[in-house]
């Protein structure tokens, strides 16, 4: 969501600081005589680009600024994800790969000012657009709005975050020029302007009278009615399709006088699971900011800010999911076919863009730096362990004679294991309970119940319609039986005796962050039925994968024997050496389903490539070891192949869907 505009006599960036100057003599403001931006008293604009750190390892945050300031912007976006900050109430967590602090400042060494979207809504196609879902532990709370519980959270979170910011605004001798205040309110359904007014009064008590607010909607009139208030400068977005004088004409009618900022100029798009690959051409999107550009050097000072100029990945449980008529989940791979694709590499359409910025001012003097190195560590297998081939009593991954010499081998049945997965045990309930009722924010629950009578003849097992939030994959005695779906299929047959054990492990595929009213609870939100009489007396066991493979499970225990088939949610893993380096690499999923994978305790994200159009996962080099094993785990939801193995390569595979007869994402 966003680039931005070029300043008059503006020089290129720099890696040198940012001059301190007195604070006095610092300013960035807003000039309604001029209809233009003012730095220091000089009119002012630039081109800025959109850059999520949360989606980008630490290791790689300077290569990418680096080569988004070498690509001329002066400028970037920056969002700041609430629940990437505070996953639980009042639990912070501001290290690692969360220092926003130490992202802001790397940002300032190397010349680049910013604009900050702190939110607390921010959207970015991310996990309920940013807001933590602890926020749904209170069932009937109005997100976005005046309520008075959803203010007391964001209040305190703001108490927390701004005076982190405040230091680094540019009249404080930092380099945020701008504060943009919630995001694209105006597509939301609330339309609740006490809200706006109560954000705008604690964002001016926190960081200052001075300091430049804005809002951003789209350029349709009812969006920019609901979603702009007085006291907040008005900006739109659209993307190279767009009629530029027509979008302009939009914000001008909310905002008469002042700069023209087109705060998300769309450099490519998203792509959902089930859909195809999406790609926006490097020529219409340079042509379409050439126009804009020309278009403020004859009429006004007018700003672009490209959305994305590096997308990223969505690790972990991160990626959002949008509703439009129904549930559609992001992929994991947020490339956004943007000019720096997702693991940071220069491409055709970076070059364009940095062709029709040099046009317009000076571009910054040295090469561009080049792609980062990529290796393509081959085949991996994961499997059972067995012994040596040659009969010698080591296991096979330390014989040499052995196909894959460097590799340790496991697989476990998720069900075997719960012990591990869920120490506490599991929570009694007479019906099924939301992940948000038991406190559980992302990945996995298991529920589990028996049947209460004997099932001669198969059976109707059935789910109320959108109530499996979102993918819930069935056993029957330990036996997988298939998927029920959110948007898709909601009934399965079954057989069996009393008191068989029935589970249904249910996945969350990302709270929705735009499109509809964004309290997205996950888990069974209705009761299951056997022939429409209701199940009762549940188990239920909320899982914490995430823990135990971090603690080095299931690499640091001994092999339990496993039941059960291979279709249905189990565990592979295996180990794998690199040759004396940890380059970027991508993973590829021959024969597998669905899934989870983890390399070194690292979660990188869900793998669906009989879904597509994603058919590799980025893994970065920063996550792995060299001179000892990488530890590989995968939770495979549906089913491996039979000789299940991983393919690591040297460039991602984005463009194939597979049709499915049942797919709750197209």
């Amino acid at each position: 969501e966003g680039v931005a505009g070029l300043g008059e006599g503006l020089q290129p960036p720099s890696t040198a600081p940012l001059p301190q100057a007195s604070p006095l003599t610092r300013s960035f403001e807003l000039d309604y005589e001029e209809n233009c931006f003012r730095k220091d008293g000089a009119p002012f604009r630039y081109i800025s680009g959109s850059i999520h750190y949360a989606r980008v390892p630490r290791p790689a945050w300077r290569d990418r600024l680096l080569k988004m300031s070498m690509s001329g912007l002066s400028a970037l976006q920056v969002y700041v994800p609430w629940n990437y900050h505070e996953p639980l109430p009042g639990v912070y967590d501001f290290s690692g790969d969360r220092d926003v602090e130490a992202f802001l400042d790397l940002t300032a060494e190397l010349g680049l000012l910013v604009i900050l979207r702190p939110g607390p809504y921010i959207c970015a196609e991310w996990e309920m657009g940013g807001l933590p879902a602890w926020l749904l532990w209170k069932p009937d709370i109005v997100l976005r709005s005046s309520d008075p519980a959803y203010l007391a959270a964001v209040d305190s979170w703001l108490h927390v975050l701004l005076p982190k910011i405040k230091p680094r605004l540019y009249q404080h001798g930092g380099n945020i020029i701008s504060v943009q205040v919630e995001n694209e309110y105006g597509s939301y359904y609330a339309c609740d302007y006490e809200y706006l007014r109560h954000l705008l009064g604690s964002f001016r008590a926190l960081l200052g009278s001075e300091v430049l607010l804005f809002t951003t909607d789209s350029t349709r009139v009812e969006e920019l009615r609901c979603g702009t208030l007085q006291g907040l400068y008005a900006t739109v977005d659209f993307g190279p399709g767009s009629n530029v004088t027509e979008a302009f004409g939009a914000q001008r009618w909310v905002e008469p006088k002042g700069p023209l900022v087109n705060s998300e100029y769309y450099t490519g798009w998203l792509d959902y699971w089930g859909e195809a690959h999406a790609s926006t051409s490097s020529a219409q999107v340079a042509q379409g900011l050439e126009h804009m550009l020309r278009l403020g050097a004859s009429v006004n000072m007018q700003v672009v800010s490209w959305y994305m100029f590096h997308g990223g990945t969505n690790f972990a449980y991160w990626s959002g999911a949008d509703f439009k008529d129904q549930y559609k989940p992001v992929t994991t791979s947020y490339d956004y076919d943007a000019p720096l694709s997702e693991a940071g590499d220069p491409t055709e359409k970076l070059f364009a863009i940095r062709t029709v910025i040099s046009k317009f001012q000076p571009l910054p003097v040295g090469p561009m730096p080049p792609a980062t190195p990529k290796y393509a560590y081959g085949w991996v297998a994961l499997r059972k362990v067995s012994a040596c081939p040659k009969g010698c009593a080591a296991p096979a991954w330390h014989c040499p004679a052995a196909p894959h010499p460097s590799l340790s081998l496991q697989y476990a049945n998720l069900l075997d294991v719960l012990d591990v997965l869920c120490p506490s045990g599991p929570i009694q309930s007479q019906f099924p309970l939301t992940f948000e009722a038991i406190k559980q924010a992302h990945g996995f629950v298991l529920y589990r119940t028996q049947l209460p009578r004997d099932l001669l003849h198969p059976a109707t097992l059935g789910a109320p319609p959108h109530s499996v939030c979102d993918r819930g994959y069935v056993m029957l005695q330990k036996e997988y039986q298939g998927t029920l779906e959110r948007d898709g299929q909601t009934t399965l047959r079954v057989m069996g005796r009393t008191g068989d054990t029935l589970d249904v492990l249910l996945e969350n595929m990302g709270r929705i962050s735009f499109g509809a009213n964004i309290s997205d609870f996950k888990g069974l939100l209705g009761n299951l039925s056997l022939d429409s009489s209701l199940l009762s007396n549940w188990l239920i066991y909320p899982l914490n994968i995430d823990s135990a493979v971090q603690q080095g499970w299931p690499h640091a225990t001994l092999p339990k024997s496993s039941s059960g088939g291979r279709a249905g949610p189990a565990f592979y893993t295996g180990t794998f050496e690199t040759p004396g380096i940890a380059w970027d690499t991508f993973v590829k999923f021959p024969g597998w389903g669905k899934g989870q994978l983890w390399i070194n305790g690292f979660n990188l994200g869900r793998y669906w490539p009989r879904c597509g159009p994603q058919q590799t996962l980025f893994v970065p080099g920063s996550v792995l070891h060299v001179g000892r094993p990488n530890n590989i785990t995968v939770l495979e939801l549906e089913g491996a192949a039979h000789t299940p193995s991983l393919l690591f390569l040297d460039r991602p595979l984005f463009n194939r869907t597979l049709s499915r007869s049942t797919m709750a994402t197209e």
